[in-house]
């Protein structure tokens, strides 16, 4: 695991994609490889998760190294205008932590 993180954070490195927005056009071959093979999660399925809980629109997504480890780092803009970061563990797809303010009035679940 630990080559393939290094392996990923080069590849993000050299290809710029750390700190650099993508478009759907620019996906990178290594990313949909790591997806095909299930070492990591498909962004799709991490937006649709964020989509069916929270309001609001995506405006910045990174795929980084955390901890040794690779993480989905989307920031949603909030419906009061609020910058709100959700971090998920990229090889599970498990949500590790919520970062912003005003984040309970973004939950779907909460009266409007």
């Amino acid at each position: 695991m630990e080559n393939f993180l290094r392996f990923c954070m080069a590849c993000c490195l050299a290809t710029g994609l750390v700190g650099a927005p993508l478009g759907a056009d620019e996906a990178r071959p290594e990313l949909r490889e790591a997806v095909a093979e299930g070492r990591i999660v498909p962004l799709t399925t991490i937006l649709d998760w964020l989509d069916e809980r929270y309001r609001g629109q995506v405006i910045e997504v990174e795929l980084e190294v955390h901890d040794d480890e690779l993480v989905y780092e989307i920031d949603l803009l909030g419906p009061s205008g609020q910058r709100v970061e959700f971090l998920f563990d990229a090889a599970s797809g498990e949500l590790r932590s919520i970062r912003g303010v005003n984040i309970r009035e973004m939950r779907r679940d909460q009266a409007r």
